[in-house]
């Protein structure tokens, strides 16, 4: 197993408040790496310097085998990314956004049709192709936008809170597809606050206040805390640093 991601005591501070403190980890080829933990835990903008978004404060970190300080641009060509807010154009249809993230990933037109029939096809939105993205339900415009993002085969790809807002079956079909990316060799770095999602993951890091308190399994983590769920872990994990934070 390869490591595509490597971060070692990465840290991001906006002046006196430390966002993300001092995380270490590894991330390997076709694993689903789960970044949980609760609203403002630092999750965004740790992805975000993983993406070449945000430069550091210190530490170090690759992705892909280059250097998020140095080599922001090799970073991007090399993954996809699907950020917290739906990230495709409503005022464009469905074809037309597949065309233009196509373009933009440097797909030629011969790759981009076979591309664009093949995840229309998946998808089920052969009679929706000339609608406006803007008029589908959320789950289908989460979806799609998950497929753009993984269009051009990244080696890596990070979704930040990819379920939000959306219903439990719509979830459980968005995670199929991630299945099936992985199945491929292409390497899931997921975001989320919804601890149940974890269990879907291969490994899992939780994130507290800007670092990271546990990193393991989700049955070695329920295993360590003597939980049921992976939502009891989270809560041991919380008391316990507001207590040391006490």
């Amino acid at each position: 197993m390869q490591t595509v991601i490597h971060a070692e005591k990465l840290s991001k501070h906006f002046g006196d408040f430390k966002a993300v403190s001092e995380i270490s980890f590894n991330v390997q080829t076709g694993e689903i790496f789960g970044f949980l933990g609760a609203n403002g835990a630092g999750k965004t903008t740790a992805m975000r310097m993983l993406c070449g978004l945000s430069i550091p404060t210190s530490g170090k970190a690759s992705v892909a085998g280059f250097d998020v300080f140095k080599q922001t641009e090799q970073i991007k060509k090399n993954i996809g990314y699907m950020s917290q807010k739906f990230s495709l154009y409503e005022d464009l249809t469905v074809t037309e956004n597949i065309r233009f993230f196509g373009g933009i990933y440097g797909l030629s037109n011969a790759e981009l049709k076979e591309k664009s029939e093949l995840l229309i096809n998946q998808l089920g939105l052969q009679n929706e192709t000339k609608k406006l993205v803007g008029a589908l339900p959320l789950g289908w415009k989460q979806k799609l936008s998950f497929s753009v993002a993984v269009l051009h085969n990244p080696k890596i790809v990070f979704l930040d809170e990819p379920t939000g807002g959306v219903d439990p079956v719509t979830r459980r079909q968005f995670w199929d597809l991630i299945y099936e990316a992985a199945e491929r060799g292409v390497t899931i770095f997921v975001t989320t606050h919804y601890m149940d999602e974890a269990e879907y993951c291969n490994r899992v890091s939780i994130m507290v206040d800007g670092k990271i308190e546990a990193l393991d399994s989700p049955t070695g983590l329920k295993e360590q805390f003597n939980a049921d769920s992976m939502n009891e872990v989270f809560f041991e994990l919380a008391r316990g640093a507001k207590r040391n934070g006490d």
